[in-house]
């Protein structure tokens, strides 16, 4: 199996669409992970901890999710890809580069606004890239591709953090924003690699946008298989907004370690998904999506109860590598039952409603995070969150007890 998946990823990697794409999400991810640790560390340090402070940078940074998704899926069928995501990156690096001149002025507060707007922008170039793919990679290969973006994705959770605490720590938030912003250039210079858009293939819908953001609507409302994921996202946002924020407290209240040992407890949880990852791949096709996808929450809802009250080093360890072995099931579960049960031609826009379905309550959960801490406790939100966790769970029974693959039907709005 081992090698079946070598050398099926080296066959998808020979397409200079995936390849191109792939290495500018690296320099993408270096960015974002700089970005992020630099950012919460420094805010950290200047605030004394401030939990209202520590909150708003999740929020800034997961609020462009909600509030621009469905319209960025819905102008990348319109504008040619590669323009967008080219401009979308060189955009980023001239805002960083701003936020730095804001920040040497005596300003911190503008850090937040670096990650506002490259967040803002990634929500266009996302689903640009996922047009090439459609576009460009045979269908049969969609699914090698998606996988290895999930791997991507995991390898830089395991050394992301360390890399981001150790720039910052050795050289102070100017450079780390230096840094952010050739990230995003060279992804922007690396892009321009790829072939020239297909004018014929860029979307040209003669409707208005708000008409095809209804039609999306629509679509999802006519789903039950949509309105319970819809549903079951709601709760798992929520759950994952509350905890969010708090991780650094878990180090340094429950632990009584340095803010710094968190990237540690973020290594351990993406060295989890790369595992649990690998071994998805080789079982996924015998067990349901929907399984795999109540799997991973019941999953969490163990792990963050758990995690909430630990004041254990080692069990916080060993239940952030639980929780990140079965972070895969959510994210394959959740991809494969919109598949099954969506039209090529809403896929979209689906993503643009389900996505901020669950991003949205998660910034809710992550505004009100810091409050109740100071309301409650620690153990108590994350409790909270356990049981929010627990409900999206059962609200995935109807499709737990749907044995068979609901065939997609025709939309009546087509």
């Amino acid at each position: 199996m081992t090698n079946c998946l070598f050398f099926g990823g080296i066959k998808v990697f020979r397409n200079k669409y995936v390849r191109t794409v792939v290495m500018s999400r690296v320099l993408l991810q270096l960015g974002v992970w700089v970005r992020n640790f630099a950012i919460l560390l420094y805010v950290t340090e200047i605030t004394n901890n401030d939990p209202f402070y520590v909150s708003l940078i999740s929020v800034v940074e997961f609020a462009p999710i909600f509030l621009f998704a469905i319209v960025g899926g819905t102008f990348a069928d319109r504008w040619r890809p590669k323009k967008t995501m080219i401009l979308s990156d060189a955009l980023s690096a001239l805002s960083v580069l701003i936020v730095l001149l804001v920040v040497m002025g005596g300003s911190w507060k503008a850090l937040l606004l670096a990650t506002f707007v490259s967040a803002v922008l990634s929500q266009f170039s996302q689903p640009s890239a996922m047009k090439l793919f459609k576009q460009h990679v045979p269908e049969a290969q969609l699914q090698s591709v998606m996988a290895m973006f999930q791997s991507l994705t995991a390898f830089f959770m395991v050394i992301g953090p360390v890399l981001g605490a150790f720039i910052y720590q050795h050289y102070g938030i100017e450079v780390s924003l230096i840094i952010m912003a050739g990230m995003f250039a060279g992804s922007a210079l690396i892009l321009s690699l790829l072939p020239k858009d297909n004018v014929r293939t860029a979307g040209h819908s003669r409707t208005g946008i708000y008409a095809d953001v209804k039609a999306g609507l629509s679509y999802v409302r006519t789903s039950k298989v949509l309105k319970n994921l819809g549903a079951a996202f709601a709760f798992a946002g929520l759950a994952a907004g509350l905890i969010q924020p708090l991780g650094i407290f878990v180090i340094i209240e429950n632990l009584g370690k340095d803010r710094s040992f968190l990237q540690w407890v973020m290594m351990a949880n993406g060295a989890a998904m790369l595992l649990g990852g690998a071994l998805i791949m080789g079982i996924g096709r015998k067990v349901k999506p929907q399984v795999l996808l109540a799997a991973g929450l019941l999953a969490s809802t163990a792990g963050t109860i758990g995690v909430g009250w630990s004041h254990d080093t080692a069990l916080t360890l060993t239940l952030q590598t639980l929780s990140g072995f079965f972070y895969p099931c959510i994210h394959i579960g959740i991809n494969t039952l919109i598949l099954q049960n969506t039209e090529t031609s809403y896929m979209g826009r689906v993503g643009g409603i389900m996505g901020p379905m669950f991003m949205g309550f998660m910034v809710i959960g992550m505004t009100l995070a810091g409050y109740l801490k100071e309301a409650f406790s620690l153990f108590g939100v994350f409790a909270g969150s356990g049981v929010l966790f627990l409900i999206a769970t059962l609200v995935l029974l109807p499709l737990l007890r749907n044995r068979n693959k609901q065939a997609v039907q025709p939309s009546p709005l087509s």
